[in-house]
Formats: structure tokens, sequence, C-alpha cells
């Protein structure tokens, strides 16, 4: 399931800055507003798989995973 995210961004000087609002953490700085949302992309699948793994360590053995909606 594609999940989406909102990215609040912004120029700041010659930098680019920005953040995913669901995800706290998630933030980033580039010198172009392309390269700021690949590594806003790249950032984000990054802290979900971080947060996946330490779900499911906490969780330990014989654990159910479902989806849920918000």
């Amino acid at each position: 399931m594609k999940q989406n995210y909102t990215a609040v961004i912004k120029q700041q000087g010659d930098w680019w800055i920005g953040w995913v609002e669901e995800v706290p953490g998630v933030n980033c700085q580039e010198a172009s507003r392309e390269e700021l949302l690949k590594s806003l992309r790249l950032t984000l699948e990054e802290a979900l798989e971080m947060n996946r793994a330490e779900a499911r360590l906490a969780a330990g053995p014989g654990f159910e995973e479902l989806l849920i909606a918000a």
C-alpha cells in the first residue's frame, strides 16, 4: 500500500529546507528544490524502515501486523 506524506518546504537564502509533517525527525537541507525533494523521499523511506524494524523488535515473537487507516 502506497502512503502519501506532506512535505513542507521553503527556500531560505541559498538553501532549500524541508520537513515531512507526519514523521518527526525527517528534515533535510539542499541547494536546490529538486535535490531537497529527493533527499526528503530517501530520508522518509529510511525512517519508516527503521521504525518498522524497531516496532517488530519491540513486539518480539508471535506478533501480528494489521493495516489501519486514520
